[in-house]
């Protein structure tokens, strides 16, 4: 007998007949895990998995810390960070190309639910042109964030390239306080200097955390931005 059969759980059962919003996140996530360990049902499982801290902590975790727990594996880590990607996914508002950026917020909404529970910092430009209409966004750069990792030259590669016309910087905390470091004010100003002689001015700064954003434009460590059709 499959895991998900055994009583009473039962979650195969109970989402055909009362759809997915009646199912726990453990019941859910024994779906997805498909069968247990060494006595242990697949909700069981899928429980102590949940137990440290919910699905926040389960969003952080890496391929390699949930593979090696007991159970887990490598096929049952895929299936279950596929699932919460998917679901990333589904909760971002696409950045579409054409699209203006009016403020803050429109980067928050399409970053937040992509970033906030990354494990580790990302670097990210968005592309625009001389209207301020986004080209596409480009990730530049991975891991705590320095002045030799975010490098100008590595920054405004992909901007000169494709012969945009300005740029907003993107990055996360982990933390989840989205409150900017003295790094991310000094990082901030050495790419606006770049950018300024380069002619690709950086617009905005958005970090991106669970508990919010921050932007380096509304804090004053850049000049306001221009609106284009004003």
């Amino acid at each position: 007998m499959n895991d998900l059969d055994d009583r009473p759980d039962r979650p195969r059962e109970r989402l055909l007949a009362h759809g997915a919003a009646a199912l726990s996140d453990a019941e859910l996530l024994a779906l997805l895990l498909r069968t247990g360990a060494r006595g242990r049902s697949a909700t069981s499982l899928a429980r102590e998995l949940l137990a440290p801290s919910g699905l926040g902590g389960l969003a952080q975790a890496a391929a390699h810390e949930l593979a090696g727990i007991a159970g887990i594996g490598p096929a049952k880590a895929a299936a279950v960070l596929a699932a919460l990607e998917l679901g990333r996914r589904l909760a971002a508002k696409p950045l579409r190309r054409g699209e203006k950026l009016g403020s803050p917020e429109d980067v928050h909404r399409h970053f937040h639910a992509r970033l906030r529970d990354a494990p580790t910092e990302q670097f990210h430009i968005v592309l625009l042109d001389s209207r301020h209409r986004v080209m596409r966004s480009v990730l530049t750069s991975q891991g705590t964030l320095t002045a030799s990792l975010v490098h100008p030259r590595e920054v405004f590669r992909p901007a000169l390239r494709e012969s945009a016309a300005a740029v907003v910087l993107v990055h996360n905390h982990p933390s989840g306080d989205p409150a900017p470091s003295h790094e991310d004010r000094e990082i901030t100003r050495r790419l606006a200097r770049a950018g300024t002689l380069l002619g690709v001015p950086v617009l905005d700064h958005v970090i991106v955390a669970d508990r919010g954003y921050a932007s380096l434009r509304e804090q004053g460590d850049l000049p306001p931005a221009g609106d284009p059709d004003a």
